[in-house]
């Protein structure tokens, strides 16, 4: 046991010492966290706020570095001007006085210089005669240490000193004065110094309020700013939870408020869409079960062997076929309308010439149901788009019209041009239409309430087929009617207009043949 227990020892030695296989790297790739301090891992509203201090600091720098250079530079060159303005004007005085006194070494011809010691704050002033004796010498002590000699304490360096001459009244130079600033080197008094620095202290205290004040601004500015995109986000995330009725309610002019109104209108596509979804698979299966159901149960009956199986049933199941395959080809024509499936042809129509052949092909139709049917044209009404789904779109409209009118009415069609639409109407003297019927007409498989006898052939699809045809061709449909007094259905149609599209022009104008149409509209 104890010659077994060193081995283990000197692997685990080995592997620490040895080139780190296995161990080491569990012991570097322990902090795997990598959280790098990234400009991009902040929040909107820290880098805004960052942002707005960044700003602000750059400024009061570019700011402190200006007021610096202008101190260095010309406000020593102020104080430098005004000791030498001093020093010119202590020397004239002297000069009127020695005019009078014609001394240097008289004490009232040098008093203005004592006055300028006396009235400016650290500053030193000498006179010296054209012999270069010093009548006078602010400056000057004792200096005990070399036996009581006298001492000034004028700089050495020339740099340092301003100087003006003593001049008389004839010109002549009979002395100068030098004046000094102690303890500086620039002729800067103590008063101008403390003025500086105190104008440094002001220009940092006044940097680092602006800074707080720029982010404080900042953060006010990104909060308010981001408090709409996350009522945005807030409303994707519960539109993403199945919570279609969430809304973000932003109104306004900016940029963001206009997306959340764009974002408020998809959301609103999307739930009617769905709300349509769930609308369509109801109303098919609600459509698809009648006619299922009587089928299996005629069928049923035969098999049982209640009913014969004699041509009389099978007509009977045979009707109930077809009007199942109707409902599926309307809802197949339909769909591909929707999801423009099918590519809309691109062509100079004549609605007129288009409009009286399916009049030509409805005649019969309209005669067999006992009614009477009228057809009037303005000439050379002209638009662009599909013929064959103009044509659809009108002869669903006259179907309808001949469904829900009821026996010795009127059916009239028209074709108009106006300033930029063609129209097409179809009136009848029908059973009419509310107003609450009005703004249901074009949904799927909506029908009259005196109209839904399913022997009339109607499927409920047709005139939302309309409603997709015009909305393809930039148009709209106009519903106008009365219960009880008939209905007007108008199809409006951008006008085609020749000058404006001669360019686009694909050639004549096509003169449309007219193909037979079905008894019944969809």
């Amino acid at each position: 046991m104890t010659e077994v227990e060193p081995k283990p020892r000197i692997l685990e030695t080995a592997e620490e010492v040895a080139p780190p296989a296995t161990s080491s790297p569990s012991v570097t790739r322990k902090p795997p966290r990598r959280r790098r301090l990234r400009w991009s891992s902040f929040s909107y509203t820290t880098r805004v706020t960052l942002a707005f201090a960044l700003i602000a600091a750059m400024t009061a720098l570019v700011a402190i570095g200006v007021v610096s250079f202008v101190w260095e530079q010309h406000f020593r060159t102020y104080t430098a001007d005004n000791m030498q303005t001093l020093c010119k004007t202590t020397a004239d005085r002297i000069a009127m006085l020695y005019d009078q006194s014609g001394s240097l070494w008289d004490p009232e011809t040098t008093k203005p210089a004592a006055q300028a010691v006396e009235l400016t704050s650290g500053v030193g002033v000498k006179v010296i005669d054209d012999n270069g004796e010093v009548p006078f010498d602010s400056s000057i002590v004792i200096d005990e240490e070399q036996a009581g000699t006298l001492k000034s304490f004028e700089p050495s360096d020339r740099s340092q000193l301003a100087v003006a001459p003593i001049q008389a009244a004839d010109g002549e130079t009979v002395g100068y004065v030098r004046l000094w600033v102690y303890g500086s080197e620039a002729l800067m008094r103590q008063p101008d110094q403390e003025f500086r620095d105190n104008s440094y202290q002001a220009m940092f205290i006044a940097a680092a309020v602006a800074i707080v004040l720029a982010s404080c601004i900042g953060f006010l500015f990104a909060r308010n700013l981001v408090a709409p995109i996350n009522r945005i986000m807030g409303a994707a995330r519960a539109i993403g939870k199945g919570d279609l009725s969430a809304r973000t309610d932003l109104h306004g002019e900016d940029e963001v408020a206009r997306l959340g109104e764009t974002f408020d209108a998809m959301a609103e596509s999307v739930e009617k869409d769905r709300d349509l979804e769930r609308r369509l698979t109801t109303d098919v299966a609600h459509e698809l079960r009648t006619p299922l159901m009587a089928i299996q149960a005629t069928v049923e009956a035969m098999v049982d062997g209640v009913y014969e199986a004699d041509e009389e049933r099978l007509v009977t199941v045979n009707s109930e076929i077809q009007r199942l395959s109707r409902l599926v080809n309307a809802l197949l024509k339909l769909s591909r309308l929707e999801n423009r499936a099918d590519p809309m042809k691109e062509e100079v129509v004549n609605v007129g010439d288009l409009i009286a052949g399916i009049i030509a092909t409805h005649e019969m139709f309209v005669s067999d149901s006992g009614l009477t049917l009228e057809y009037d044209a303005q000439p050379d009404v002209q638009v662009k788009g599909d013929a064959d789904m103009i044509r659809q779109a009108t002869a669903n409209l006259i179907s309808n019209a001949v469904r829900y009118t009821p026996e010795g009415g009127h059916i009239q069609v028209s074709v108009r041009k106006g300033d930029i639409m063609a129209s097409i109407a179809v009136k009848d003297t029908g059973i009419g239409l509310s107003k609450e019927e009005a703004r249901m007409v074009f949904s799927r498989f909506w029908r009259a309430d005196a109209g839904r006898n399913r022997e009339s052939g109607g499927l409920g699809v047709g005139l939302a087929v309309v409603k997709e045809i015009v909305d393809r061709h930039g148009g709209w449909v106009q519903v106008e009617g009365e219960k009880g007094k008939g209905a007007c259905f108008t199809i409006h149609i951008p006008l085609y207009d020749a000058a404006v599209e001669s360019r686009d022009r694909k050639g004549a104008i096509p003169r449309v043949g007219h193909k037979k149409q079905p008894k019944s509209g969809r």
